[in-house]
């Protein structure tokens, strides 16, 4: 039968590159804007993270505030700034006017979000913020706006322009002020110290919590539900202890726990196409010495890498003697939701 081959018509074939060059256009000129706010970075983001760092330490809180765009911008990055150990919290310019700033604490950091500076929604609630003495930072493109010139300090990110073609709808410069709240979040995280078990301590559900908290000993199946034998076994004993376990694999360990060797469903195939009578022979003839292990105390991450680079399914988990304690099966890491 001849091959029919479906042909789009040229203009719709114009019409999708016609979308993919719009398209592409916006991711160039939203990485212009984040560019240039890079290259504008100076002495006055370095003073705003000395102030976020001495407000931490000396048991304040960031407060992040904006209103329509910028407000959902600053929701995110108070999000990613005590995730990583630096305490911070949103607070929205309406509420705010409406007993909200009673959140507000002498040892906090205020930190207003708007562009153009000019938003009268944010502006008239920050006088009366700073009455209750916190320091007020305005990051913003103009150090001229109203905005900057209530500040105590202002971040300028100028941003030549919006990817929206009126260069109307924030855009490049959401894009802008979200990178410039992710970088200000992990350089707190560096100058203070921040370490991947801190992040787990803040992070105990999901995934993200499991894979910084738990340990191999923690998903391992123990010794009672693996498959040991010791290295005269025969193959046929072997296999029959791998089914009692439901195990892929047998760990062959000597008098003293000690590991030495494996042996799995796949050596067993490649044994039997060479020998059908492999049953017969004993275990430590035909097991793989020095197989690929794990320290008990090691982190569910380091687990998952190791698996993965080794292209593995099975892992022996080892104390600090070098004795089995017990083993890894991949297939059992999707209902401990750690894959």
């Amino acid at each position: 039968m001849e091959r029919i081959l479906f042909r789009m018509p040229k203009n719709e074939v114009s019409a999708v590159s016609k979308i993919l060059d719009l398209a592409h256009e916006v991711f160039d000129i939203e990485m212009e804007g984040i560019q240039t706010v890079r290259n504008e970075l100076g002495t006055d983001f370095e003073t705003l993270v000395e102030d976020c760092a001495a407000t931490i330490r000396q048991g304040g809180k960031l407060i992040l505030t904006g209103i329509g765009k910028s407000g959902y911008i600053g929701k995110k990055i108070a999000a990613t700034l005590s995730s990583v150990g630096s305490p911070s919290i949103f607070m929205h310019p309406v509420e705010a006017r409406h007993g909200d700033l009673g959140m507000i604490q002498k040892n906090d950091l205020l930190i207003a979000l708007s562009y153009s500076g000019e938003t009268e929604e944010l502006l008239v609630v920050l006088n009366p913020a700073k009455r209750l003495g916190v320091r007020l930072v305005a990051i913003t493109g103009s150090r001229g706006s109203t905005l900057g010139k209530m500040s105590d300090l202002v971040v300028e990110m100028p941003v030549p322009r919006e990817a929206c073609p009126f260069n109307l709808a924030p855009t490049t410069t959401t894009t802008a002020l979200l990178t410039l709240g992710d970088a200000l979040a992990m350089v707190l995280l560096n100058i203070q110290g921040f370490t991947k078990s801190d992040y787990g301590r803040l992070h105990p559900g999901g995934a993200i919590g499991r894979m910084v908290t738990m340990r191999a000993e923690d998903i391992m199946r123990p010794l009672d539900r693996s498959a040991c034998v010791p290295p005269d076994a025969t193959v046929r004993e072997v296999i029959i202890e791998m089914s009692r376990a439901r195990s892929g694999s047998a760990m062959i360990v000597d008098p003293e726990g000690k590991l030495l060797g494996i042996f799995t469903d796949g050596d067993l195939r490649r044994c039997v196409e060479k020998n059908d009578r492999i049953l017969t022979h004993k275990v430590q003839e035909v097991m793989t010495p020095n197989p690929v292990t794990v320290n008990r105390e090691a982190m569910v991450a380091e687990v998952l890498k190791l698996l993965e680079r080794r292209h593995i399914d099975d892992l022996v988990v080892l104390d600090a003697d070098r004795k089995v304690r017990g083993f890894i099966d991949v297939q059992d890491l999707p209902g401990l939701k750690i894959m």
